[in-house]
């Protein structure tokens, strides 16, 4: 049987990749921006495995996550499954931290199983999956969980599962806010020894919890439970913010590009 080995990702690509991401993230988002409380419970022991879950609402998903784990677990490196064809087709994610799966066969998930049990014993890693398995609406609670990530909790003895929220929303500005919210994080060892079923519906309750209580929060419209981890373009757009240049010059006030009060 050949030895399963864990995808080296070259530093410095990944490096380049970053002094790119970020900017690139700022020209398109007015915010990224992560629930503070939730930051506090992160500190996690980064030789312990980490299995971070989460909905699937944009394919901005990925970039999102690579941004949030340099952000939040410096010490980690990132990977993620990735459709085996994307793979193929785009190379380049591999040198990111992508590996391929073929989630549709036997083989492809049993593949999916040893690879993921290989990076997360390598230690000092992180791996990230939306297993709603499709885009999905952040209210929309009705997809099912693909069995692959309770099936790999099973054969895990130690570590560490935490679910995502993520949230992509247009307030006060033009361009929108992306909101993650992280759930409580769950001690594999503190569980004792759960049936596929049992981590099944688990995984489901807290994803689904945590997305809820996520919800709430972007209905407020209020950036005041957020940590900002990045800030981008402020104001509405050429045409509505030459309305507003001309009315502040009118009434004397000075003019604000800043069109709401969050994330100031």
């Amino acid at each position: 049987m050949a030895e399963v080995t864990v995808p080296v990702v070259p530093a410095w690509f990944q490096n380049g990749f970053h002094r790119f991401l970020r900017p690139y993230l700022k020209r398109h988002f007015h915010a990224v921006a992560v629930e503070s409380e939730c930051r506090e419970s992160l500190d996690i022991d980064s030789g312990e495995p980490l299995l971070i879950y989460g909905n699937h609402p944009s394919w901005w998903d990925p970039l999102i996550a690579h941004y949030l784990n340099r952000s939040l677990f410096p010490s980690r490196q990132f990977y993620a499954p990735i459709d085996a064809e994307a793979l193929e087709q785009y190379p380049v994610f591999g040198k990111l931290g992508f590996y391929g799966v073929r989630m549709n066969t036997t083989s492809g998930a049993g593949a999916f199983l040893k690879k993921t049990t290989a990076i997360l014993g390598d230690g000092g890693t992180a791996i990230w999956i939306t297993p709603e398995g499709r885009f999905a609406d952040a209210r929309d609670h009705d997809a099912e969980l693909m069995p692959g990530l309770a099936h790999m909790c099973t054969k895990l003895s130690r570590g560490w599962v935490v679910p995502l929220a993520l949230e992509y929303l247009f307030w006060d500005e033009r361009l929108p806010v992306c909101l993650a919210l992280f759930g409580k994080p769950v001690q594999i060892a503190d569980l004792g020894n759960p049936s596929k079923l049992e981590w099944q519906e688990l995984l489901s309750t807290k994803l689904r919890g945590t997305q809820d209580k996520l919800a709430k929060l972007a209905v407020a419209r209020s950036s005041d439970p957020f940590d900002n981890l990045l800030q981008g373009k402020a104001g509405a757009g050429i045409f509505y913010d030459s309305f507003r240049r001309v009315r502040s010059a009118f009434s004397g006030k000075k003019f604000r590009n800043q069109h709401g009060e969050q994330f100031e």
